[in-house]
């Protein structure tokens, strides 16, 4: 956690942080997960992490995102 505070800090913007910490990092925990057989998914304004199974992914993205809706404009829903 400290490393990757740190590395984060040293970015000087969005798109570095983007670029060199976050994409890598992202890319490391989606190759654990899948040599394991899960999928993770994250979502949300500060972030929500789910490991499922892959066949679980695509409903929940549909969940989230139409949960999403559903709070962004109460009449779609």
């Amino acid at each position: 956690m400290r490393y990757l505070a740190n590395e984060m800090e040293r970015q000087k913007d969005a798109q570095s942080l983007n670029d060199n910490v976050i994409v890598p990092f992202i890319g490391a925990l989606e190759s654990v997960c899948e040599a394991r057989g899960y999928v993770l998914n994250i979502y949300g304004e500060k972030s929500n992490l789910a490991f499922t199974d892959e066949s679980d992914a695509e409903q929940i993205y549909r969940l989230i995102e139409a949960y999403l809706d559903e709070k962004e404009d109460p009449k779609a829903g």
